[in-house]
């Protein structure tokens, strides 16, 4: 009788995939064979992909936003005009020849800026993301002429480091109480959560050690906002009613206000509302002076609010229209 060459292959296959069997006594017995063990053995060994592997070949790809190259071009055009500031004592002639105005915007600088305000590779709603929160430096800025002459000339000094922190704080004046009675302040206590605040502070770095990293050395202008956004509102912060005009001069700078002071309905949660609160003098960590600006005086109140519009934001480059009139150009500090 002819016999099928596949029928050694067949057999061989079926002791690999199953154990082999043996009749006895007319009944059907199951034993592992040698064969079956070794190609137990084989599976640890083979290289077969993991279920989060295969799962991952069809997931996204995650979203990165940013316009690197335009980025870099407007990077390396405000290096050419100075790098935005903080040059020390120990600065060269020729870097100080170089170095201009921190309010210098050339053209160039100027159309990178529009290019990325209208890139799609922004970080949306970026009022709330979060890649705003963190410190900023100021490398560019607009002459606005309506922005406050104090402000122009603070920013024009091109010797001081000029940074901007945006953070999220405990609000240690407020607590929310979600309940309990007279009986219960033990249990009021747990049931207690706190507040969180956003603070956005303007820092001026000067004197002794100019942009060092030795704190002891040097001196600060700090002044801080409170700030409002979707995320962490501000009840108390309310729109701005006047422009700022002190007897038709401009003496605080010149606010939008009214229909001007709308939002942009395209760029949803990109507006950064606040209002100074408070400043203060830092000599190194030794003395702390009172900034003399009665930011929380009734009468000022109105003219001490404002607010920026994000218009581009990546993990290091911001660029922000503020509601005087003037734009800046920002780099995240690592």
């Amino acid at each position: 009788m002819l016999r099928s060459p596949l029928l050694p292959l067949t057999a061989t296959a079926a002791l690999l995939l199953c154990p082999a069997t043996a009749s006895t006594g007319g009944r059907m017995t199951t034993t592992t064979t040698t064969t079956t063990l070794a190609f137990q053995n084989l599976l640890p060994r083979m290289n077969l992909p993991s279920l989060s592997s295969i799962s991952s070949l069809f997931s996204p790809p995650p979203v990165r936003y940013g316009d690197v190259e335009l980025e870099d071009r407007l990077l390396a055009a405000i290096e050419c005009t100075g790098g935005g500031g903080g040059g020390g004592e120990g600065e060269g002639e020729e870097k100080k020849r170089r170095r201009r105005r921190r309010l210098d915007i050339s053209d160039e600088v100027s159309d990178l800026v529009n290019q990325l305000e209208s890139s799609a590779r922004s970080v949306p709603r970026p009022a709330i993301a979060p890649e705003l929160y963190g410190r900023w430096r100021l490398l560019r800025t607009s002459n606005a002429d309506t922005a406050s002459p104090i402000q122009r000339k603070a920013v024009d000094a091109t010797r001081f480091d000029i940074y901007q922190d945006i953070v999220v704080l405990d609000d240690d004046d407020d607590d929310v109480d979600e309940g309990g009675d007279d009986e219960g302040k033990e249990e009021d206590k747990k049931t207690k959560k706190k507040k969180k605040k956003l603070l956005v502070r303007q820092i001026v770095e000067f004197g002794k050690g100019g942009g060092g990293t030795d704190d002891d050395n040097i001196n600060r202008l700090c002044v801080d906002a409170l700030a409002s956004t979707s995320a962490y509102p501000l009840e108390e912060l309310t729109e701005r009613e006047g422009t700022g005009r002190i007897l038709g001069f401009n003496v605080l700078g010149v606010s939008k206000v009214g229909k001007e002071a709308d939002e942009d309905p395209n760029r949803p949660d990109s507006r950064v509302r606040f209002v100074f609160d408070e400043g203060r003098f830092e000599f190194g960590n030794k003395i702390t002076l009172p900034y003399p600006v009665p930011f929380r005086n009734p009468l000022f109140r109105d003219a001490v609010k404002g607010w920026i519009d994000v218009t581009y934001l990546s993990d290091r480059v911001r660029i922000s229209r503020g509601n005087k009139g003037t734009t800046f150009v920002l780099r995240k500090v690592e």
